[in-house]
């Protein structure tokens, strides 16, 4: 594919009209690195899910028809990005989906949501676990937090205390499933967060930030469209990394000086324009 024209990323994830998640956050930090942002959506919510209602529509049945329409015009992309997925049905589809359109320079990038804190999400049954290791499988890069490297390499979860060479380990373990690269987020030191990031051909190294504010929902795919858009731009992965960690955690303090509720998530409205000018 050209190097001259604009870069093009398929992203795939439920649309949540309130909220501030998933595809309502991931078009207008896309948008803002200079990518265009081409939906698939897999559910459409009224809101997310922690809030006490919402609105939900499966979007799963529709997927085939949707994508197929994309084929009929011979559609590229630069990058393919997965986030949240509700069922081994999606998960199916999207791995479908990578054959169909991945190119030879083609960038995939596989956020793999299935838990936090220690714990798997309610949706997340054993079948569904396996899926999501055959899609990591198919990544360039994955970003997976601890809860999530932990589910997909059946190691024990603990919340501090992982030395360098236990991180190490799991993140080869990951790759064993087929991953080139892995970014592992989350990783609790104290007062700070970490990142852990193996890109294929470098050393390893560890990204710090101190942590601001409460958590909030939404940071982990502020955090993915921000690696996602710099990776597809062909930035070196921990400087993609990096620049996610410093606008996450600057939009968790914004949020927290404008007094946004914290189901709200981050008001990243506000820093919009550091996206802007990111070269």
């Amino acid at each position: 594919m050209s190097q001259f024209h604009q870069k093009k990323v398929a992203m795939i994830n439920d649309l949540s009209g309130y909220g501030r998640c998933s595809l309502t956050v991931a078009v207008p930090i896309l948008s803002a690195m200079k990518v265009q942002c081409c939906p698939v959506p897999t559910s459409i919510l009224s809101n997310h899910t922690g809030f006490p209602v919402y609105f939900f529509d499966d979007y799963t049945a529709k997927l085939p028809a949707y994508l197929e329409k994309w084929g009929e015009l011979g559609l590229e992309f630069d990058g393919i990005v997965s986030g949240f997925l509700g069922s081994v049905e999606q998960i199916r589809i999207v791995e479908d989906m990578i054959g169909r359109f991945k190119g030879p320079e083609t960038k995939v990038v596989v956020d793999p949501i299935m838990g936090d804190n220690g714990k798997k999400y309610a949706t997340y049954t054993e079948p569904m676990c396996e899926g999501m290791r055959r899609l990591v499988g198919l990544g360039d890069v994955v970003t997976p937090n601890l809860t999530e490297a932990c589910i997909l390499t059946d190691r024990p979860y603990r919340r501090e205390g992982w030395t360098i060479r236990e991180l190490d380990a799991l993140a080869e373990d990951i790759r064993s499933l087929g991953a080139r690269s892995v970014v592992i987020t989350g990783i609790s030191q104290g007062v700070y967060l970490a990142n852990y990031v193996a890109e294929q051909g470098r050393e390893p190294v560890i990204c710090r930030t101190k942590r601001v504010g409460r958590e909030r929902p939404g940071t982990g795919d502020v955090f993915a469209s921000v690696v996602s858009a710099a990776f597809v731009r062909g930035f070196p992965l921990e400087r993609a990394v990096r620049l996610a960690s410093s606008f996450v955690r600057d939009c968790i303090r914004k949020s927290e000086e404008l007094e946004i509720p914290v189901e709200n998530g981050v008001c990243f409205e506000e820093l919009m324009d550091r996206l802007t000018r990111i070269r």
